[in-house]
């Protein structure tokens, strides 16, 4: 029975998060690009970001833009979608899920502030808007968007708290998810208090991966951070994060001429199982393949629709790098 204000659409629009421990996932797009503000104060700029072919302008509301704290939520949603997936079970776009769920598997406080500050984070994420032709899925799209299209409160306790939120994602994240093109995080990633921490943390996870080592240089890991900070400041910033290596699953060091190097612990553990590492030949097959695609890119793409480790992880790859570019997808 639905109550006042609550959305009009059938029951079998909706899926109800109940998958306990599923495996936190997040979408390749929001790890790639800097949609989230790292401020720990109300952030009202308006973001314009241009990377490669990648354009992306992110406007907030009066209530400042959604952080990377603020992310939880999608990754809460998309992880127990891919749950669903993984499961053969049906999903929808529309979301019911219990808040104190979300709060315990994303690590944080299950207070009376923890949910009022949940509550401003839906507000945020659904006030965010988004401009970008980011490809999602096997589609080119050119649009605007908000990173939630609608939440709404189900039920209160009565001392006021939320027990219950609707979500919609945007189409955008929605098609992310049935395309497959997400990222298994680190469970410690909750644990990271730092903003710029847990976007680094991203960022190795995202273009690192399960190689051995990944180099940038520190203008255009501040360029694909995020940051706002000067150069000198943001510097000063990564040293930190460097000398305390608290970051699961990866360490950062610096080389000559401003240089990144980011190195895959020895003891991380990527997925359910261990998967192979590609060899050196098989990436430059790839780049004669698709001249100027990010092959690490392509590779966590590739290994996230998998539902298992292939035994020639080498071969399925260029089967499947073959095929995509067959179908006239871009890399």
């Amino acid at each position: 029975m639905r109550g006042a204000g609550q959305l009009s659409i059938e029951m079998d629009d909706f899926f109800v998060c109940d998958f306990l421990g599923a495996a936190p996932k997040h979408d390749l797009a929001s790890m790639e690009h800097p949609l989230f503000s790292l401020a720990t104060r109300p952030d009202r700029r308006i973001l314009t970001y241009h990377h490669n072919d990648v354009a992306v302008t992110v406007t907030p509301s009066v209530r400042g833009r959604a952080t990377i704290f603020d992310a939880d939520i999608l990754i809460f949603c998309i992880s127990q979608l891919m749950a669903a997936l993984n499961a053969g079970k049906p999903v929808a776009r529309t979301l019911t899920l219990t808040a104190h769920d979300l709060l315990l598997a994303t690590g944080r406080e299950t207070s009376g502030d923890s949910y009022r500050r949940l509550k401003e984070a839906f507000e945020r994420l659904a006030g965010t808007r988004v401009t970008t032709n980011i490809v999602t899925g096997a589609r080119e799209i050119t649009s605007g968007f908000g990173l939630i299209e609608a939440w709404e409160i189900v039920r209160r306790t009565r001392a006021g708290r939320m027990v219950s939120v609707s979500v919609t994602l945007s189409d955008w994240i929605y098609q992310a998810v049935l395309a497959r093109s997400v990222l298994t995080l680190n469970r410690d990633y909750f644990g990271l208090r730092k903003p710029l921490e847990r976007r680094l943390y991203e960022l190795a996870r995202k273009h690192c991966g399960n190689q051995r080592v990944w180099r940038i240089s520190l203008e255009t890991l501040r360029k694909k951070s995020g940051s706002s900070s000067p150069r000198r400041v943001f510097r000063a910033m990564v040293r930190d994060i460097i000398r305390a290596d608290a970051l699961p699953d990866y360490s950062f060091g610096e080389l000559a001429d401003d240089m990144i190097e980011v190195t895959r612990k020895k003891d991380v553990v990527l997925a359910v199982g261990q998967a192979r590492a590609l060899k050196p030949e098989t990436l430059d097959a790839v780049r004669d393949l698709a001249p100027g695609a990010d092959v690490y890119a392509l590779e966590a793409e590739w290994r996230a629709s998998q539902r298992r480790h292939p035994r020639d992880a080498d071969t399925a790859f260029l089967k499947w790098v073959e095929k995509r570019l067959q179908s006239g997808l871009k890399p």
